[in-house]
């Protein structure tokens, strides 16, 4: 007489089933992909408190390197400095660079391990390099409408570090995530189960990718991690504040990035003859607008064959982000003086400065997502092989069966990104109005007229979020 044990081979199956649902629970869902959609629906819709308040519920411990906290303090900074709550705006995004600081490539060394049964969203939002770099930019702005030009001067050199340190940090990263996936690849080879490299480097399987996200090599990149936007500004402040060598050196490379922008050529010019004639620059007013909303990330899922090492092909679907841009808020603004008028130009594409570390990083997370896949699919085959040995179809085809369910449930790309940055930065520039006055005028034909001092030099930027909310206007002036 058969033990009730082997009567009933489901229930040998309950606790696989009662870990799957948990699985599930922790891995088989995106909370990222709704939060961020709220966020921009109130970001976008101008109500900037709620926004807040959104943020700081998303928040566990704005001092703790888990989850989406840097994320989410990320955006609670935007959201400040669009308050205009400088200082609180500073703390913020002095929080996302402590929290920075945890994320080195030393302390990435179990990612793949916990990705490899769940996905990526699983990790610690940790940033991008460009993130960093406008931390410090905006940190910079700060402090100028907090008329602490010392530490301005600081966050500026800090950006400025910051691009001159990322590649070699990005090779360094490069190469320890290299070392991670090619040991996972190796532990996974000797299952005996699936081929990764295989997989990996497949033709097939790469023109899938190729064909579903075509987009990506076909822009045109920014050098390394450089942000002209940062670099920009740091070379007007350098050459308004008298440091006329470091000023030359980074509108020089400006102009070099920008040689169809007459502001910026203008810019590079007059460092060059500050520097050779020691002629300080004249009295000027620079007008950004920081115009739209930056690229989200969005889901795709794509079919590749999976190679097992008993030569079948498995096909499984994998996740993987894309980029997709969102619309400018104007076309540009047009800055008017007196009789003169002064029309905006791009300084800065952000959609580019962000595909460009976007498409660098790529090959790991279509690789993390292959091991994923291949793990996943060779547990099903396993189970399924091992039950056709064993002559015990039934519970190993209900144990197949809820792997995957769970395959699919926890097969979703990692969207998470800084949406509160903008789609481009323009700029414009003039001479400063011996009465102060200038007008701005939107594509749309929305007049703002405001006055800027009569003092040396001074930074107008617009935050322009959409076509329907209200520029923000702040006049930073500099002695």
């Amino acid at each position: 007489m058969r033990s009730s044990k082997n009567s009933f081979p489901g229930k040998r199956s309950i606790g696989t089933a009662g870990l799957v649902v948990w699985l599930l629970l922790v891995g088989g869902c995106n909370p990222a992909r709704q939060h961020l959609d709220q966020f921009n629906c109130l970001y976008l819709s101008g109500k900037f408190q709620e926004a807040t308040q959104f943020c700081a519920d998303r928040i566990s411990d704005p001092n703790k390197a888990s989850g989406d906290n840097l994320l989410w303090a990320l955006q609670m900074g935007s959201v400040q400095r669009i308050n205009r709550n400088y200082a609180d705006s500073n703390l913020w995004f002095d929080r996302c660079e402590e929290l920075m600081k945890t994320f080195d490539p030393q302390s990435r060394q179990t990612d793949v391990v916990g990705t490899t049964l769940v996905n990526d969203t699983i990790i610690p939002y940790r940033g991008q390099i460009y993130d960093g770099i406008m931390v410090n930019t905006y940190k910079a702005l700060n402090f100028l409408a907090l008329k602490n030009f010392e530490y301005a001067r600081v966050e500026l050199n800090r950006a400025m570090e910051r691009q001159a340190r990322a590649k070699d940090a990005f090779n360094e990263e490069i190469q320890k995530e290299q070392e991670k996936l090619d040991k996972e690849k190796s532990d996974k080879k000797e299952s005996k189960t699936f081929d990764y490299q295989k997989t990996v480097e497949n033709e097939d399987a790469q023109t899938r990718i190729r064909n579903a996200y075509p987009d990506l090599s076909e822009f045109e990149a920014y050098p390394d991690f450089v942000n002209p936007y940062s670099t920009y500004l740091a070379g007007i402040y350098f050459l308004v504040s008298g440091d006329a060598g470091k000023s030359r050196d980074l509108l020089r490379e400006c102009a070099a990035m920008m040689p169809g922008n007459a502001y910026v050529q203008a810019d590079s010019a007059a460092a060059e003859h500050f520097l050779m004639e020691e002629t300080p620059c004249p009295p000027t007013v620079w007008v950004f607008l920081e115009n739209g909303v930056g690229p989200v990330k969005e889901e795709f899922r794509v079919d590749l064959p999976l190679f097992l090492l008993t030569g079948k092909v498995y096909y499984a679907g994998i996740a993987l982000p894309k980029l997709v841009e969102r619309p400018a808020a104007t076309e540009r603004l047009t800055l008017q003086i007196g009789q003169d008028e002064f029309a905006t130009e791009t300084v800065a594409d952000m959609d580019r400065v962000v595909k460009t570390e976007f498409a660098k990083e790529y090959p790991w997370i279509v690789t993390r997502a292959v091991i994923s896949g291949g793990a996943k699919a060779a547990v099903q085959y396993a189970i399924l092989e091992s039950s056709n040995n064993n002559n015990n179809s039934g519970g190993a085809i209900f144990a197949a069966a809820i792997m995957a369910v769970y395959s699919l449930a926890t097969t979703t790309a990692d969207v998470r990104i800084w949406t509160a940055l903008p789609k481009n930065i323009q700029v414009a520039r003039a001479s400063m109005p011996s009465d102060g006055q200038v007008t701005l005028r939107t594509s749309q034909g929305s007049l703002h007229t405001l006055n800027v001092g009569t003092g040396k030099h001074a930074i107008v930027i617009v935050q322009m979020i959409t076509a329907l909310t209200e520029p923000r206007i702040e006049v930073l002036t500099i002695p």
